[in-house]
């Protein structure tokens, strides 16, 4: 049951990425934005909206890419606290 919670977790968690990217294609809610939120625009692409008008701009893919392994770092490593077996050496489950 805990991997495929995890594996729920992830595949949000990838969404979410591919949301923030630029190559988010799909159009899921209408123009003024999910839940009435404008800066959750239906094209996706919200790295790139961010850094608009910036010196970092022509830097979006290099940001967005870190700041994925950047979090995908921090949830394994909270993966790992949370699922370490006990001193006694049985498992967590």
């Amino acid at each position: 049951m805990r991997r495929v919670l995890m594996l729920l977790l992830i595949a949000c968690l990838a969404a979410i990425f591919f949301y923030l990217s630029r190559f988010w294609y799909l159009s899921l809610w209408d123009r003024p934005g999910l839940f009435g939120l404008e800066a959750l625009r239906p094209q996706g692409g919200l790295v790139g909206q961010w850094l608009r008008g910036t010196n970092a701009a022509p830097f979006e893919l290099l940001i967005w890419a870190l700041g994925c392994f950047a979090i995908l770092s921090l949830a394994q490593n909270l993966y790992d606290f949370f699922t370490t077996p006990s001193e006694t050496g049985e498992p967590n489950e």
